[in-house]
C-alpha cells in the first residue's frame, strides 16, 4: 500500500475530526471528535514507522494510546456528572465549571 493513500486517509480523518469539533455541540460527539484525530495521528505514526523500518513510531502509539484512555476515562466520568446534574448534553449548557 502506497504512504500517500495512508497520509490522505489520516489527513480525512483528521479533518472530519476538526469539523466534528467545530461543529457539533454534543459532548459525546466532542470527545468522539477528539478521538478520531488521535487515531489519525496514530495511524501516521505506524504508516512512517512502517515506511522507514524504524520502531519508535510504534512506542509512539502507545503512548497515545494511553493518553486517549485517561482522556476518555476522566472526561467520559465528568459528562456523566455533569449529566447527572444538568441532565443535558450540550456543551453550551455546561457553565457550572466556571468560577
Amino acid at each position: 500500500m502506497d504512504i500517500t493513500l495512508i497520509i490522505y486517509i489520516s489527513m480525512a480523518m483528521f479533518v472530519l475530526g476538526i469539523i466534528g469539533i467545530l461543529i457539533r455541540r454534543n459532548a459525546f460527539i466532542l470527545f468522539l471528535s477528539i478521538e478520531l484525530m488521535l487515531n489519525a495521528a496514530n495511524l501516521l505514526f505506524v504508516a512512517f514507522s512502517t515506511f522507514w523500518g524504524n520502531q519508535t513510531g510504534l512506542i509512539w502509539v502507545f503512548f497515545v494510546l494511553v493518553v486517549a484512555a485517561a482522556e476518555a476515562a476522566v472526561g467520559l466520568a465528568i459528562m456523566i456528572h455533569l449529566f447527572r446534574a444538568k441532565r443535558v448534553v450540550d456543551i453550551d449548557q455546561f457553565n457550572l465549571l466556571k468560577g
